[in-house]
């Protein structure tokens, strides 16, 4: 899994080849340098023979090409670091739109299933993790590499014996660090699922927050979070503890090594086979050559909690997207509102039937209401006419096209939703009622408000249409809310309407003046009326009675009531 992970991640980062190279070829320059300071120390150790020995004229020169040795790695560093900044989040800004778009493109089965807090955890804070063990790794894992490969070379060039004394006791260090990452990925996995599962109790708790004071529900929620939080702390603490003992368990390899180096090191200088300034040389190489293993280790430890965010990421990425269009279909769809539904059937878990064998007939501009009890499916089969599911069984044609053949945007083109459900975005109240669709001028905005009766209160406001309303309609009533809902579908018109409790948070005397334009609205245009409150369905063309998935009553309001079924039961409930 992990290997599959980071091999998408690199084909993310091959994008960026050229810069990539760039950072490689600034750590080359950087590691040779650094590679070359020691030598430069030797030699000019070798100049100090003892007292009133020592050439101070080359010892001078020695330390000045030091310096400037000094300045040209700490400028390709410099701008090793920035490139390898840019590289890091380039691919960081490429995960997190390919996520999000693929998000736009996620079945609505995906998202009911789905915590919202666990879709933000994997885009937002995920991703972030990611780009933290991202940004080590291309900052110190080339230069790492390179200085462990320039050192080799060079201790095997000073003295080969010396030099495979380092390669013997190198893999030590490579099989503590392995031994750790292996323990430590699946601990940062546990993290980042209790991190997202923290988000997303969090979010829940935000958003209802009215509903939990109302019940007096604090205690209970402290102790569900407090228990999240618990179990985030218990796998934080082991994540990082096997984490942390990487860098010393590397260290203490790394230091046997240098004392190797220096024991057998100064047996050479003792033997005439090496001089004082040699000796620290490699010293010093030894120490260069050891440093990169602490480094990588920790790059590998921060890659190991990369890649567990990286991965469920992916995971939302590579998510099955909805059935695509048809590439064959008009875009420039335009129903006149004929619907003809055939032996329906559907179901959200395939093991418990929802809608079966429904059949309906309905001609250009009826006004088709639906009621029923709660769960009778009212609501998804206006799911279905939307095609946010698509049907198990069955069609739904509109003119003649079966809707599966149709893109699902033309086809949404041509219906006008107002919901229960409100759904207000961070921005003014104009931006709200247009809803990003450009063309229209600030008098049809007004006159589309005064049909909706929101223009009384809109004036009301600070800056009237210009007023900056906060996420979904925070500092507006829940009334306030559905009629800019409402505004928006009278702006534009389409052939089809469905109004699903669409004036339930208004009040009584507002209902009767928005039921009047709903009214002038509807004439000539195929409608459905999903309502509780029967009072606003009397003059609807045909009402269609549901009851576990099935219309078990068909007719106009009087039919209904002579009937004497279900909905004269229903009806005369709610007006006894």
């Amino acid at each position: 899994m992990k290997k599959n992970t980071l091999k998408k991640v690199l084909r993310y980062a091959g994008h960026y080849r050229f810069l990539i190279f760039l950072s490689m070829l600034l750590a080359v320059v950087c590691a040779l340098l650094s590679l070359y300071v020691p030598i430069l120390a030797g030699n000019a150790i070798d100049l100090i023979i003892g007292k009133g020995e020592v050439d101070f004229e080359k010892v001078v020169s020695i330390l000045g090409r030091i310096v400037i040795c000094v300045i040209f790695i700490s400028f390709a560093q410099w701008n090793m670091n920035r490139i390898n900044n840019r590289i890091t989040f380039r691919v960081v800004r490429d995960v997190r739109k390919d996520a999000f778009f693929r998000l736009q493109k996620l079945p609505f089965e995906y998202i009911d299933r789905k915590q919202s807090g666990d879709i933000v955890s994997r885009i937002i804070s995920d991703v972030d993790m990611f780009a933290d063990g991202l940004l080590m790794g291309f900052t110190q894992l080339f230069t790492g590499i390179v200085t462990i490969l320039g050192t080799l070379a060079f201790m095997f060039y000073l003295s080969y014996r010396i030099a495979l004394v380092v390669v013997v006791l190198t893999p030590l260090s490579l099989l503590v660090a392995r031994f750790i990452a292996q323990k430590s990925f699946n601990l940062f996995k546990q993290q980042s699922i209790a991190r997202s599962d923290q988000t997303s109790f969090v979010d829940e708790m935000i958003g209802n927050l009215s509903v939990v004071k109302a019940f007096a529900h604090e205690d209970e929620n402290l102790e569900i979070f407090d228990e999240i939080n618990d179990r985030l702390e218990d796998t934080s603490v082991k994540a990082t503890f096997f984490s942390s003992l990487t860098n010393p368990g590397t260290r203490f390899i790394n230091n046997i090594v240098y004392a190797a180096v220096a024991l057998f090191g100064s047996f050479a200088c003792i033997a005439g086979g090496m001089s004082v300034g040699g000796l620290t040389i490699f010293l010093s190489y030894a120490n260069q050559y050891t440093k990169p293993f602490n480094e990588i280790s920790g790059v590998i430890t921060e890659l190991q909690n990369a890649l567990a965010c990286a991965e469920r990421v992916f995971e939302l990425i590579e998510e099955e997207p909805e059935k695509a269009d048809p590439k064959e279909t008009s875009d420039e769809f335009t129903a006149e509102g004929n619907i003809r539904i055939e032996d329906v059937s559907f179901a959200y878990d395939k093991k418990r039937p929802l809608i079966e064998d429904l059949n309906l007939d309905i001609k250009k501009g009826q006004r088709v209401a639906i009621v029923g009890p709660t769960g009778s499916g009212k609501t998804t089969l206006i799911n279905l006419l939307m095609r946010f599911y698509d049907v198990d069984g069955g069609s739904i044609r509109v003119d003649g096209y079966d809707i599966r053949d149709l893109k699902r945007r033309s086809l949404r083109d041509n219906f006008g939703m107002v919901l229960q459900e409100t759904w207000l975005r961070a921005g003014t109240v104009r931006d709200n009622i247009t809803l990003g669709r450009s063309g229209f001028t600030d008098d049809e905005i007004i006159e589309a408000a005064k049909a909706a009766h929101a223009h009384s209160f809109i004036k009301k406001l600070p800056n009237g249409y210009d007023t900056v309303i906060s996420e979904n309609g925070g500092n507006l009533s829940q009334g306030q809310r559905q009629l800019l809902c409402i505004t928006r579908v009278m702006l534009h018109i389409p052939p089809m309407l469905i109004l699903d409790e669409a004036t339930s948070s208004i009040d009584t005397r507002t209902e009767i003046r928005i039921q009047k334009a709903f009214g002038r609205m509807m004439q000539g245009r195929t409608s459905f009326i999903v309502a509780h409150r029967l009072s606003t369905i009397r003059e609807a063309d045909v009402i269609l009675v549901m009851k576990d998935g099935h219309i078990i009553e068909q007719g106009n309001h009087r039919q209904l009531l002579e009937k004497d079924g279900f909905y004269a039961k229903l009806y005369n409930s709610q007006f006894a």
